[in-house]
């Protein structure tokens, strides 16, 4: 079996303790990493040497960035997404581990939406479906895991009105989420997991974790070589109760390993 675990950290510095915790606990073969906010030489990746595992980095100052830990030596494929030469925000890694083919990504989270920042988020999306398909071509197993920045549908935000303005939830996103899926995709949580209203984010403020006021938008996409392989996925809320938690939590998916 191998388990990827996507993880969007709030900064890799600030919860590294969380983390390495966490990695001692739950031990996944592959961590993709986002929002590590820092620059390449600024990564720990000492401290996760010594537990086993090999880094791969794309960092940026103070903001976005991604990582990729990997207990097999990773081979870097690329470290940005095709598509749009002037984009120089830290947002994607993709990576050969074993006999997976692994994508890290941080989809832009496109607040407000009346300001430049809403169509990059949906461009940025169609760059990402556009090698999805380019992948998919390949029939290999490939896996897009990270933050989407989307819910895909209301079962997957706590209070829908309440986000009727916001990025996450806007009917453009929610129909580009759908059309990689369409391209033959598949998601892995809601595969295996129907259940509405289960989630991988809430916010720092008024008590939300232990109000449940959350959203899910944390993801894996699979090619069907990849699909093909699933056993589970399951969202670990446990990280987010913790202290000097990051306001996600965890999402770890299960495959058999390829024949």
């Amino acid at each position: 079996m191998t388990t990827i675990a996507i993880w969007n950290v709030n900064s890799v510095r600030a919860r590294i303790e969380n983390i390495k915790v966490w990695l001692e606990k739950a031990s996944p073969d592959i961590l993709l990493m986002q929002e590590i906010k820092c620059q390449d030489e600024q990564f720990p990746a000492m401290d996760f040497q010594a537990m086993g595992y090999h880094s791969l980095i794309k960092g940026q100052k103070s903001y976005h960035g991604v990582a990729i830990l990997s207990k097999q030596e990773p081979t870097l494929i690329m470290d940005r997404l095709p598509g749009e030469d002037e984009d120089e925000q830290a947002r994607y890694l993709e990576a050969d581990i074993g006999g997976i083919r692994a994508a890290c990504l941080y989809l832009p989270n496109g607040n407000p939406i009346n300001t430049e920042k809403f169509p990059y988020k949906l461009r940025w999306m169609e760059r990402l479906k556009q090698r999805m398909e380019t992948l998919l071509a390949e029939e290999i197993p490939v896996v897009f895991g990270g933050d989407y920045n989307v819910c895909p549908t209301n079962d997957d935000c706590y209070d829908p009105v309440g986000f009727s303005n916001d990025a996450l939830c806007q009917p453009e996103s929610r129909a580009a989420f759908r059309s990689m899926l369409n391209l033959g995709m598949t998601e892995a949580f809601r595969t295996v997991n129907k259940t509405p209203h289960i989630y991988s984010y809430w916010d720092y403020t008024g008590g939300a974790y232990q109000k449940d006021n959350g959203v899910r938008i944390d993801h894996f996409l699979m090619t069907p070589q990849a699909a093909d392989l699933m056993e589970d996925c399951v969202i670990d809320r446990e990280p987010r109760a913790q202290m000097k938690a990051s306001d996600h939590t965890p999402v770890i998916l299960t495959l058999r390993d390829a024949a």
